[in-house]
């Protein structure tokens, strides 16, 4: 994926401070007088830029300049200012993000600058700061970040929320399987006519899993389906994959043969990027129009690469399924595109079915696990109210904040009702605390991704009353893992 793009836009994170073991120890530096924060006017966004690209190491060509140009003018802007000189920038993009029960407002880090000449003043100290006061004014209960130096934003109260594997696949030999794959007809869509159908596919379907961004058309565009993918421009431009259902499957829920898809191609000649419309690939239709689609239950995006020294690659973006059964539909026809022999996943959910029905893990790996979307609960109690909630549950939390003073003290959380409508109630108590934890290990468990068991387990927080961590666990717990992969 050709992602909020380049390495000046999708570091979301530069350190003004060294790193090191004790981090999170050490106090943040204050402010330097002769330094001031404010927000960043638009006539300072070439100024912005050219930092960035200075910390960043990069020198993008005119064209990508004038996409982060046009990208940071839709975005909230904070500058640190040595006088007239900019010598630092947070961007905060004005992401939609999907949280159990439903999506919240969460403002995302991105394009994070400090001028190397002003490292340990406290640049980004201040900056954040002066975005956790924009949040709070702006009744913004969330901010995020994917963070380019793990080891810096756990002290600003950010926590990794959602995971995400690289998977390889040797697709050299047939896909072996434990399910039957659908059978429904599969269709290569033009990537211009992609965000109108797919996007409202994703749409529809973003609250299966929290953790994910909402996209406008342009974000599909932009950093989706780009023609040249920045990173390697000897991938093939981006192919779209859609599976429907047949007409008269919808109507009746009869499943018919291959041989009566409507507009199926039924030669076996070699498509344009080296796919096979016969009938070990289940009839993928070059020609499908978004006038008249499918009912869609599943799509991918992929790109593919010719390498001379080895199996041709099929880079896989995203895969997006209804049932396990279209998920393996996806994945038998990515593992059957001529002329390659391996498919690279990046970012895929932590609990991908692929890995359970795939029936030779040898031949499906898991060759990498990375921390995706860092979270931050800026006002904890309304992010709290705001998901639903799986379980009961009544104990009293202590949680510590460094940065924001409103979110520290005892709070009872209460969650009652019935199993499909639970309330939640976090107020302020003197009662003893059951549970002691920072906002950072909280942020981390808030989508359901992470365990507070662990927490404890890991020596990170303190339970005063047995079994509460397990129960704080329950009510938390999501039928799917969270899961980002948009990086920005």
């Amino acid at each position: 994926m050709d992602s909020a793009s380049s390495a000046a836009s999708h570091l979301s994170t530069h350190p003004d401070l060294s790193t090191g073991p004790d981090l999170a120890r050490r106090p943040a530096p204050a402010l330097h007088p002769h330094l001031s924060i404010r927000p960043l006017p638009e006539t300072d966004i070439d100024r912005a830029l050219d930092l960035a690209y200075l910390v960043f190491h990069d020198t993008p060509e005119e064209e990508k300049r004038k996409h982060h140009h046009d990208l940071l003018l839709g975005c909230h802007r904070i500058g640190a200012y040595d006088g007239d000189a900019l010598v630092g920038v947070v961007v905060a993009l004005p992401f939609t993000v999907s949280v159990p029960g439903g999506e919240l407002p969460c403002p995302s880090l991105t394009f994070v600058s400090v001028a190397p000449t002003h490292r340990r003043r406290g640049v980004l100290s201040g900056m954040i700061a002066k975005l956790y006061e924009k949040c709070v004014a702006d009744g913004h209960p969330l901010a995020a970040l994917w963070a380019s130096e793990d080891a810096i934003y756990g002290r600003f109260g950010f926590g990794p929320a959602t995971h995400g594997n690289t998977v390889e696949i040797n697709s050299e030999r047939p896909l072996a399987l434990r399910i039957t794959p659908d059978d429904g007809p599969l269709r290569l869509v033009d990537p211009a006519d992609a965000p109108a159908l797919i996007g409202e596919y994703y749409d529809r379907t973003r609250a299966r899993r929290a953790g994910r961004i909402a996209r406008s058309e342009a974000w599909w565009s932009e950093e989706w389906l780009v023609t040249e993918d920045e990173e390697d421009d000897e991938l093939s431009p981006p192919r779209v994959v859609v599976l429907g259902t047949r007409p008269d499957a919808t109507q009746s829920g009869a499943t018919q043969p291959n041989a009566t898809l409507p507009n199926a191609t039924q030669s076996d000649a070699t498509q344009s990027d080296g796919t096979q419309s016969n009938s070990t690939q289940a009839h993928a239709d070059h020609t499908a129009q978004p006038s008249s689609p499918p009912n869609i239950t599943g799509y991918a995006v992929y790109r593919t690469k010719t390498r001379d020294d080895a199996p041709g690659l099929v880079r896989l973006d995203e895969l997006e399924a209804d049932t396990p059964q279209a998920a393996a539909a996806l994945w038998r026809y990515l593992a059957s595109i001529d002329l390659t022999g391996v498919i690279r996943a990046w970012g895929r959910p932590v609990d991908d079915p692929l890995l359970l029905f795939a029936a030779d893990r040898d031949q499906v790996r898991v060759t990498g696990q990375f921390p995706a979307l860092w979270v931050r609960l800026v006002d904890v109690r309304a992010a709290l109210l705001a998901r639903s909630w799986a379980a009961p549950a009544d104990l009293v939390l202590e949680v510590t904040d460094a940065q924001l003073p409103a979110n520290e003290g005892r709070f009872r959380l209460t969650v009652d009702g019935e199993t499909a409508s639970y309330t939640a109630a976090y107020d302020r108590t003197d009662a003893p605390a059951d549970l002691t934890l920072d906002v950072r290990d909280l942020a981390a468990a808030y989508l359901g991704g992470n365990q507070i068991t662990a927490v404890v387990r890991a020596g990170l927080a303190t339970e005063h009353t047995p079994g509460t961590a397990a129960t704080l666990d329950a009510a938390l717990r999501t039928d799917h893992l969270p899961h980002t992969v948009d990086e920005f």
